[in-house]
């Protein structure tokens, strides 16, 4: 989109804006590619308005988010809003299977609304291994004031961005996967694209009024690494998880997981000086641990070298995942309560197990979810579905909702599952590896009712929680083990059902959740819009009827 339609674009919507439409919020993202040596080796990042990470973006309830995008990059680039739901409207949800890439050179205007929302979310490139060098950043979205939160306000409201890190560029690790092998183990890890030296001369992330509590976001951005995150000599009391007010337990350390985000409180009720933030690998052969600091005003004197441990073995974070809870009494983004969704008494219609698996094909490493590793297309599916062309592009249902055999070979090709309109279902993640998971589905919150060890059966439903589960959009599964979840598939659109564990993403551990509307109707999901991009086969196809109320 052109700087000349981009100025036209504002002053439409400023004019409808002052007819009483929700806020909007203005940005220019420029993505460029720049240098850091953020663990000491000089490497290309990726850069949004020169910053690694890339700007937080502070909303409130309801606004409009606006964001024109100049890719200055050398390749072609997307941005996805990891939790963002872009109610009826998967047009603006940046993934290879809803959108076409920002062609080098050109530019891009997002538009989506974060419609009844609330909470602590992130943003990262989506396309190839680009998240794996920047791009990423934190996005809030602010109760609005009419609506009350469960806890007083706080002093200050901090984002802490952790995440794996390698020394090799982006290309190089998208090189080490197409050869058919493993980018291995991070080469450290990163708290706001920073290390503590601990030399006492690391300026702080983060200043602390001694006596006053501040909020602070943690949210992994990482390729693949689990993160376990403490602050030296201080409890987190946790109030937020990816969306959702939660019980208020508090927490020496939380185990936070690939595209995961948490809210705690932290109160600086310690001696007056510095203190680290601690973040550490969990679940690999060797830690690794990284520091960063925060700074009491006034205070004296450096961090203890002394560090909070680690925790140990994936039991402790099963265990610790057992004691979230959703708030059941907190107004959300409306007045009424989160836990007026009485979502245990409401019958299953269906159940989906998706089992993910690791195997050669051709010689090349691939990840299969049921047998089958998707392959992204030239042609976006919602492209194709939209303009009515799918039998050129995809077939629907080539796995089953069952996971096949274990001695199948795997196929590459894409992967939809239809979606009935508005049913409630259960999702069932199965994972027979010795690896952990971390399992995203764009466009909507789940309810994340169990993790355990072993097979499921329907048996195991006995053990659901069906009164408090927290809803969110990101679970984690442990080796050897399962998850449940359910929700309501009622945002119409094409929807990505994803491996966080960016390599196997990137090797085809996702798939795509297609949900239509029977009615077709503008209440139901809106039009593509007129700025979209276009690519593959739909290029020059006449736009089908558009949906009307």
């Amino acid at each position: 989109m052109g700087a000349v339609l981009w100025i036209l674009l504002l002053c439409l919507w400023a004019a409808t804006g002052v007819q009483g439409e929700d806020p909007y919020l203005f940005f220019e993202w420029n993505i460029t590619y720049g240098t850091a040596a953020p663990l000491g080796v000089p490497q290309q990042v990726i850069l949004i308005n020169g910053q690694f990470p890339g700007p937080n973006i502070n909303s409130t309830t309801n606004n409009n988010i606006v964001i024109n995008m100049f890719n200055n990059l050398d390749e072609p680039f997307l941005i996805t809003w990891s939790g963002i739901q872009h109610r009826k409207n998967s047009w603006q949800d940046g993934v290879a299977g809803t959108n076409c890439p920002i062609a080098p050179g050109t530019n891009y205007t997002y538009h989506f609304q974060v419609k009844d929302q609330i909470g602590s979310y992130i943003y990262y490139p989506a396309l190839g291994m680009q998240r794996g060098a920047g791009g990423f950043g934190g996005l809030r979205v602010n109760s609005r004031l009419l609506i009350p939160v469960p806890y007083a306000d706080p002093a200050d409201d901090y984002t802490v961005i952790l995440n794996d890190w390698w020394t090799k560029s982006h290309s190089t690790l998208k090189k080490i996967l197409d050869s058919g092998r493993s980018i291995g183990r991070p080469a450290g890890v990163l708290i706001n694209g920073k290390v503590a030296k601990g030399d006492g001369k690391d300026e702080p992330l983060f200043t602390m009024e001694p006596g006053k509590t501040y909020k602070y976001r943690i949210c992994n951005t990482g390729l693949k690494t689990s993160l376990n995150f403490r602050i030296q000599g201080h409890k987190m009391l946790l109030v937020e998880m990816e969306g959702s007010h939660t019980v208020q337990n508090s927490y020496e350390s939380l185990d936070v997981h690939v595209s995961q985000c948490y809210a705690v409180l932290v109160t600086a009720d310690q001696t007056p000086k510095d203190y680290y933030m601690v973040a550490s690998t969990r679940f690999q052969r060797k830690e690794m641990t990284t520091t960063g600091i925060i700074r009491y005003t006034n205070g004296k004197g450096p961090a203890s070298p002394e560090l909070p441990p680690a925790p140990v073995g994936w039991a402790w974070s099963l265990n610790q995942f057992r004691t979230f809870r959703w708030n059941l009494t907190a107004s959300a983004a409306r007045p009424n309560p989160q836990g007026s969704y009485h979502y245990g008494a409401i019958n299953i219609t269906r159940t989906i197990k998706l089992a993910n698996s690791a195997s050669k094909v051709n010689g090349k490493l691939r990840y299969a979810i049921n047998g089958v590793s998707h392959v992204d297309t030239p042609t976006p599916l919602k492209l194709a579905e939209y303009f009515q062309i799918p039998d050129k592009v995809f077939k629907y249902n080539v796995i089953g909702d069952e996971p096949s055999s274990s001695n199948q070979e795997v196929i590459r090709q894409p992967i939809v599952l239809n979606m009935t309109f508005r049913t409630f279902i259960e999702i069932i993640f199965e994972n027979h590896e010795t690896a952990i998971q971390s399992w995203h589905l764009d466009g909507y919150s789940f309810f994340a009712v169990a993790i355990e060890a072993g097979t499921w059966t329907p048996e195991k439903r006995k053990n659901y929680n069906l009164l408090d589960a927290v809803s969110r959009h990101t679970i984690q599964v442990f080796p050897k083990s399962w998850a449940a979840i359910l929700l309501t598939f009622d945002n119409a659109g094409m929807w990505n059902i994803r491996s966080e564990i960016w390599e196997r993403h990137y090797l085809g551990q996702q798939l795509y959740a297609s949900v239509i509307s029977p009615a077709r109707s503008l209440r139901d999901e809106y039009n593509i819009p007129d700025y979209a991009l276009l690519c593959g086969d739909v290029v020059n196809l006449p736009k089908p009827p558009p949906y009307t109320i």
